[in-house]
């Protein structure tokens, strides 16, 4: 059984396998979270005057487009970079899929003024169906992968659950 795979799963894909577990199941935490909270009042209070969350195939919810060209995806910070990046990837290649022809994202941190462009590669696209296929096996899990003690658990919506 093959599931829609979304943006988000493929962001804890790269943040946490487990969180990526329990979130698919339907064990959110996320509405407790005061840094999930300043997250969404960034993205509803940063670049006014563009059409944002547009939400495609209920997989993608893409932050903002200029010109259905360059998708922009909002972050507070650069502490889980990685993991932003290969969600942007993901957005471009879906978008490039339907015949859409993205020429790059932007990665917006307006808290520190900063931004970064994500281009996508064919190695990108190669890496993106074994990430797909990987998260396709997460999913599938009876139980949890088993944690990771990260730098960034303490943080994270999900930590009672896991440690407490």
């Amino acid at each position: 059984m093959s599931k829609r795979i979304t943006g988000v799963m493929v962001y804890y894909y790269f943040v946490c396998k487990r969180k990526l577990w329990l979130f698919n199941n339907d064990i959110t935490m996320e509405h407790s979270s005061d840094l999930v909270g300043m997250g969404k009042l960034i993205d509803e209070t940063s670049y006014k005057r563009q059409k944002k969350n547009i939400l495609i195939d209920e997989s993608i919810n893409i932050d903002f487009l200029k010109d259905w060209k360059i998708i922009h995806e909002v972050k507070k910070s650069r502490k889980i970079d990685e993991a932003s990046k290969w969600q942007l990837k993901y957005y471009i290649w879906i978008l490039r899929e339907k015949g859409v022809q993205i020429e790059k994202g932007i990665l917006d941190y307006p808290l520190l003024r900063k931004r970064e462009d994500v281009l996508l590669s064919e190695e990108d696209e190669t890496q993106l169906k074994n990430i797909v296929n990987e998260i396709q096996e997460i999913i599938l899990l009876k139980l949890p992968p088993e944690r990771e003690k990260k730098g960034i658990c303490k943080k994270c919506a999900y930590y009672e659950l896991c440690y407490i």
